[in-house]
């Protein structure tokens, strides 16, 4: 009885948004940090290093090393975390921009609807209006 309660608790769990959300996560995180990591190796790299590359007389930033110590596969890890990081910045910027965007265009429309109340009052003062004026 305890183990099937186990599996049946186990499988919500599992099923609870949160964990598939994540799940998400971690499967466009993955392929996300295979781009950056091709747009570093294969762009930048031979974009703006080739000439340090070819100064220090290396064909690949990863064959950079010093006595055994390869820093040039800690420097490809160093630019991967610069470029994941500043993607980031600018999804996040854009995210905050439109909705920024959003929050001002809800201020302007609910500014614009007028309220129904002083709308039915205002109507009401008129037709007061109007039948004391028939009235004299």
């Amino acid at each position: 009885m305890a183990r099937s309660s186990f599996w049946a608790d186990f499988q919500k769990f599992l099923m609870q948004g949160n964990v598939i959300d994540l799940a998400v996560a971690v499967i466009i995180g993955a392929a996300f940090g295979k781009i950056v990591t091709s747009f570093v190796e294969d762009i930048i790299t031979p974009l703006i290093l080739n000439p340090a590359l070819k100064a220090a007389r290396v064909d690949s930033l990863q064959n950079l090393s010093y006595e055994g110590i390869k820093y040039g596969v800690f420097l490809a890890s160093v630019i991967n975390f610069l470029v994941i990081a500043f993607a980031i910045f600018l999804m996040i910027r854009a995210f905050e921009k439109a909705k920024r965007r959003f929050s001002r265009q809800e201020a302007i429309e609910e500014a614009a609807a007028p309220d129904p109340l002083l709308v039915s009052q205002e109507r009401l003062t008129n037709a007061i209006d109007r039948l004391a004026s028939k009235m004299n």
